[in-house]
């Protein structure tokens, strides 16, 4: 396994952990907004393993403003370049690696990838353009490479919320608002994503009932809105 991010100091530490305990593990610094930093680290796994089999796109930054309170726009920018742009860099160093061994590609993305919500302009818009492009590959190479798609609600246990963007391009840090009892605790998340790609899904719903945004938003369109605004205005308080 080969963990990339660009905080490699605590990467070490997990990849110590997985090494301790039977498993085989490498630490990569990546920065995904890097073309080269992505062809880095496939070049180090190569090195460490020969050959990549499974690519996980997991790397993101959320937002929580309404699209007329922003004050700097160059948010749309920060989390489109790594929502979006360094999937695709990933994706882009990866491809020949995965293609010779029919490997897989799994996106952890979220229900916003399906349609719109309140307080995520750029962010829903960032994971809908890496949905079109995964889709295109499905098309493209769906004879040499698999795509699974992890819809995720709200996940409580990590600090994604609180490294969300404000109105002002910033870390909204501790004005975070607290999670709700919708959220979903990360253990019990990880374990139904695991458990997603050994059965090889191609799409997994955490929590389950996501699976029914697509069909509501086709038939019942107005009342899902009305039902996200609410909800989402409840996470607020």
């Amino acid at each position: 396994m080969v963990l990339a991010s660009r905080d490699v100091e605590t990467l070490n530490l997990i990849s110590d952990e997985i090494n301790s305990n039977g498993g085989s593990s490498i630490a990569v610094k990546t920065d995904v907004t890097s073309l080269d930093s992505c062809n880095n680290m496939i070049k180090e796994s190569m090195r460490a393993f020969g050959k990549i089999d499974s690519l996980i796109l997991n790397a993101g930054i959320s937002m929580w403003a309404r699209f007329d309170k922003i004050t700097d726009i160059s948010l749309f920018h920060k989390i489109n370049e790594i929502n979006y742009q360094g999937s695709v860099n990933c994706v882009y160093a990866s491809i020949d690696e995965l293609k010779k061994n029919n490997g897989q590609i799994v996106a952890i993305t979220t229900a916003q990838a399906l349609m719109g919500f309140p307080n995520a302009s750029a962010y829903s818009a960032s994971k809908h353009a890496l949905h079109g492009f995964l889709e295109t590959l499905q098309m493209e190479l769906g004879n040499t490479i698999s795509v699974s798609n992890v819809y995720l609600g709200w996940i409580k246990g990590t600090n994604l919320r609180a490294n969300a963007l404000g109105p002002n391009g910033e870390k909204i840090g501790d004005s975070h608002h607290k999670h709700s009892s919708r959220a979903i605790d990360i253990d019990s998340c990880t374990t139904k994503i695991v458990q997603g790609i050994e059965k090889n899904k191609k799409t997994i719903y955490i929590p389950s009932f996501l699976r029914f945004i697509p069909v509501a938003k086709l038939f019942f369109r107005k009342w899902l809105f009305r039902k996200i605004n609410k909800v989402t205005s409840q996470e607020e308080r």
